[in-house]
């Protein structure tokens, strides 16, 4: 992997200063009148995003001034990073309100590249020293954040669900966990019926499977992550329009996030155990797809009504969870693209989660806060859950329309699996619909950075 943070400064490094608006009339006083005509030239005002690329006298890069805005955001490099030209860059001084791990991270954030299908790759990108950085902690955040969004960026028929187990097994193999994957009709022998009724329908290439990733001593608390892997979602015979179906290759984005986070942790040496639990199937459409009406069995032993074949991913999700149950961890937290009423209540950037966990809830906004890792905390509202009363089975999977709130009432569905104790679930985007300096278009990373502060901060 070409690295974008570098450990020691290049001889000859230009050198980087990042700069609030409140600074830049104090900066420029008394350097080079050159400099302060180019800026002012130039019209560079520190704004957030703005970018000077300072020549000297000959014409060279002499050096790099950038813009923060009114304040220092803890990410706000990752746009520096998709604006400078290849070449080997030193921040001057970490900015004023962010450390240097959070300056290297956002930089390295802001470098990610997806090139797989490209001739030629991406190319050479610019490197950046930052004194003061942990450069292996700040490398092995990257590398994770930049795992999930390779996953979910790579099309479906490239990312299926004997990837993914690919993926799990490389992980466990580097990290010394255990591994379980249980595929096809093993599912109904280990007791994951909504599962194997969800993925089914797919050829036996891509079998549905539930793989399960432990790590960590048996005396450390458990943290169980839960991740929703659809590698494609057709919305089976209730199919999704061309345009519902258009971005469904990142519905695994769940289990990708789940697999990050883990390693996240692992590498870190974090003092807990590790229990990754990602169901990974294909909701496809075949003779033997499940059907509106059915009504499936769950590993909890709860019945379900599937009302839409489209709302899948809770179903896969509730056996997980119960899986989780068993495991009695201290902490859960799953993880999955869920709903498309999570976007119209908060956008594609701010990622909703829910817990009835007031402490937890707390050091989850914290967490955010600390990483520049948007998360918004929405509520678990008790009355909508008869929404989900059926009138043949336990619960259904499409709640009635008079509760309007599809993102609530999953997740209040998914409550009904969860562990006992502190859980949380977060409906996440995992793609940036625009691209923006240092935000390209196509799958992010959300909510693990802050989920990695979480749980070092929560178990330290």
């Amino acid at each position: 992997m070409n690295e974008s943070i570098v450990e020691t400064p290049a001889a000859g490094a230009v050198v980087v200063h990042a700069l609030q608006e409140s600074e830049l009339a104090g900066f420029l006083e008394g350097r080079q009148a050159f400099l302060a005509g180019y800026a002012q030239t130039s019209d560079f005002k520190a704004k957030a995003g703005q970018i000077l690329i300072a020549p000297n006298t000959e014409g060279a890069i002499d050096r790099v001034l950038f813009g923060l805005g009114g304040s220092a955001d803890p990410m706000a490099l990752r746009a520096l990073a998709a604006r400078l030209p290849a070449g080997d860059y030193r921040l001057a001084a970490t900015p004023a309100g962010m450390s240097a791990d959070q300056a290297a991270l956002a930089f390295a954030l802001g470098a990610y590249r997806y090139g797989r299908y490209k001739q030629g790759g991406v190319g050479d990108h610019a490197r950046l020293f930052v004194e003061g950085a942990d450069v292996a902690e700040v490398r092995q955040q990257a590398h994770a954040c930049a795992l999930a969004r390779d996953m979910i960026n790579t099309p479906a028929n490239d990312m299926g669900p004997l990837q993914i187990e690919t993926i799990a097994r490389e992980i466990a193999h580097h990290h010394g966990a255990q591994i379980t994957v249980i595929t096809g009709e093993g599912l109904l022998e280990a007791n994951y019926p909504a599962i194997h009724a969800v993925g089914r329908a797919a050829v036996e290439a891509r079998a549905p499977r539930m793989i399960e990733l432990q790590w960590g001593e048996a005396d450390k608390p458990l943290v169980a992550i839960v991740g929703k892997g659809v590698v494609f979602d057709t919305g089976g015979l209730d199919i999704k329009p061309s345009a519902g179906m258009r971005l469904m290759k990142k519905d695994m984005g769940g289990a990708a996030h789940a697999l990050a986070l883990g390693r996240m942790i692992m590498a870190a040496g974090l003092p807990v155990r590790v229990a990754i639990l990602a169901p990974v199937v294909e909701n496809a459409i075949s003779g033997d797809a499940m059907r509106p009406g059915d009504v499936l069995n769950s590993r909890k032993g709860l019945t379900i009504e599937v009302g839409n074949t489209d709302a899948e991913g809770r179903l896969i999700l509730a056996d997980a969870l119960t899986r989780a149950a068993e495991l009695s961890p201290a902490l859960t937290l799953d993880l999955a693209t869920l709903t498309g009423a999570a976007r119209a209540a908060l956008g594609p950037e701010i990622p909703p989660y829910y817990t009835d966990d007031d402490v937890l809830a707390q050091q989850i906004q914290t967490a955010s806060d600390q990483t520049g890792d948007p998360l918004w905390r929405m509520p678990l509202w008790k009355p909508y859950a008869d929404a989900l009363d059926s009138e043949i089975a336990d619960i259904k999977n499409d709640p009635d329309a008079w509760a309007q709130a599809g993102s609530v009432t999953a997740a209040l569905f998914l409550q009904r699996f969860a562990p006992a104790g502190p859980w949380a679930h977060f409906d996440i985007f995992a793609w940036n619909g625009r691209g923006r300096p240092g935000r390209p278009a196509g799958g992010e990373a959300q909510a693990i950075r802050a989920l990695y502060r979480l749980v070092r901060d929560r178990f330290s």
